[in-house]
């Protein structure tokens, strides 16, 4: 090992096996502070050789804390973030410690960016083995679509490289397959022009005509263009001056907007008619902080249960049941939210990668949080019941990266008529199942 090896009582080893989602306190034997590729491949080797239980974390930020086992050899990635652009090609290559923020940041420099998640301290590689959305989706695709190539560490402790043309099973199953597969220890990513400057905001009204202003809201995405991307969040206001003390604690629809023309002001303007707002702000912003919107909101060391489903449609029904449902509302840093898709995700076959769940017009997610374990019973029964009756609305179907640690079974509903080739793929890249530590797909 070219990084640190610790054990229990070294410096460092508490900060290594912290997660984003502070209800888990998993404790692993061991931590392989890698720093290079051949470091992954000496641990690799290390776990298969002694029977060691494998966990492997980038960023830390998995719902349901996956990416950390309570014992064996836990795999840090997190020191590994180099970062090269190619401007003559508009590729990036990224190690799995590089956070969306520090490759937006990277990348803006030149007027560029792939599709990323928009919450800054994600890792990118860790999103895009499960699929990878964001603000750019509808334009340019998921993560996992614009993935060019990838350096994997597999089961047996090869590093190989990954593509289109070289071993391109593997290339497939990486591309949505949830770490199943091996360590990839860095992947080539397209880029394309956006920003610097885009239009984004947030329009927020009170619940009171919920169901009116979400048919309002469905029928104006029916027709948005694609480079055009509207999330409709529910939460309650925070007590902060920015709000009006008559409005704290309220339950209210955010519709949280972006644009890739900063200019573009006319598109949003269906969504700022629909009745007298409590704030709306939207204009031209700098993409990189648009892309850091929602890290006030979900801040590391609290407490989330995620809970989600995709929709063929954003039905009455479905309306009506977030309207029920919202009011009753607990956790100080919970939401709940609708996910346009369509665009070019829905454009690209459901076979051509793991990630099945393309026809969906909209995805659905309840993200409950919350500070104090007492609150774990009430937030998490609401949550799971809130779930429980969108269900009836929802296709079975679920984006993998935001099923909860209690919802394995579901995982082959997540790959949908893609799960019986990725089982058949981990039998032969994977047959002892040694990469565990994740949405897993056991081999036949």
């Amino acid at each position: 090992m070219q990084g640190e090896v610790l054990e229990p009582a070294d410096p460092g080893f508490d900060e290594a096996r912290s997660l984003w989602n502070m209800r888990f306190g998993r404790r692993p034997d061991l931590v392989a502070r890698c720093i290079a590729s051949e470091d992954v491949a000496a641990a690799v080797d290390f776990a298969r050789s002694n029977g060691m239980q494998l966990s492997v974390k980038a960023g830390g930020h998995s719902y349901a804390a996956k990416t950390v086992a309570d014992s064996g050899l836990l795999i840090d990635l997190s020191a590994m973030k180099a970062i090269e652009i190619d401007l003559e090609e508009d590729v990036a290559t990224i190690e799995p410690g590089v956070t969306c923020g520090e490759l937006d940041a990277a990348t803006q420099k030149h007027g560029l960016a792939t599709t990323t998640p928009t919450v800054s301290s994600v890792s990118v590689v860790g999103a895009a083995l499960g699929g990878g959305s964001g603000y750019l989706g509808r334009k340019y695709g998921l993560t996992v679509d614009n993935l060019l190539s990838a350096h994997v560490v597999t089961a047996d402790g090869r590093e190989i490289d990954v593509g289109p043309d070289r071993e391109e099973d593997l290339f497939w199953a990486l591309r949505g397959g949830a770490g199943n597969f091996g360590v990839v220890t860095s992947m080539q990513l397209r880029l394309h022009e956006v920003g610097p400057q885009v239009l984004a905001g947030q329009i927020i009204y009170p619940f009171d005509n919920a169901a009116e202003l979400f048919r309002a809201y469905r029928d104006f995405m029916a027709t948005a263009p694609n480079e055009f991307q509207c999330y409709a969040f529910c939460f309650r206001i925070p007590p902060i001056e920015v709000f009006p003390k008559s409005t704290h604690g309220q339950p209210v629809i955010d519709f949280v907007v972006y644009h890739e023309d900063p200019e573009a002001v006319d598109v949003v303007k269906p969504l700022r008619d629909l009745g007298e707002t409590i704030l709306d702000f939207v204009g031209p912003a700098p993409y990189v902080e648009v892309q850091q919107g929602f890290d006030a909101n979900l801040p590391k060391g609290h407490r989330y249960l995620s809970k989600a489903h995709d929709l063929d449609e954003l039905s009455d029904e479905a309306i009506d049941t977030m309207v029920e449902y919202v009011p009753k509302m607990v956790g100080a840093f919970t939401a709940a939210y609708f996910d346009p898709l369509g665009g070019a995700i829905a454009q690209i076959d459901a076979t051509e990668t793991p990630f099945a769940g393309r026809s969906a017009d909209f995805g659905f997610h309840c993200l409950a949080g919350w500070i104090d374990a007492e609150e774990d019973e009430e937030v998490m029964a609401w949550a799971s019941e809130f779930h429980e009756a969108m269900a009836a609305h929802a296709t079975g179907g679920v984006y993998v990266n935001l099923i909860a640690e209690d919802e394995d079974e579901r995982v082959p509903a997540a790959y949908g008529p893609n799960y019986q080739r990725l089982v058949e793929l981990k039998g032969r890249w994977d047959p002892s199942n040694l990469f565990q530590g994740n949405y897993n797909i056991p081999p036949a």
